[in-house]
């Protein structure tokens, strides 16, 4: 019975790994002329503030986010496209 389970768990890990891997891009681009700039999809909130971003490419962006080093940790910048 645990072997049974153990390979639908591995056939059901990979079969979402397959779709994260379709969904996304082969290699995001970055920003013509900024090393720490990339193209990125982010959905955004009521107030239009980007949440939920993913690196993409040109084509499929909607932001332009940078990391950057906060009091806080590591967060993300990002400007509407």
């Amino acid at each position: 019975m645990k072997t049974r389970i153990a390979s639908l768990a591995a056939a059901g890990a990979l079969a979402v790994s397959a779709v994260v891997a379709a969904a996304a891009p082969a290699s995001a681009d970055p920003v013509p002329g900024s090393a720490n700039q990339f193209y990125a999809y982010c959905s955004v909130d009521l107030l239009g503030v980007p949440l939920a971003c993913t690196q993409t490419d040109v084509a499929h962006a909607s932001h332009i986010c940078q990391y950057v080093l906060t009091a806080a940790g590591l967060g993300l910048d990002c400007i509407q496209r």
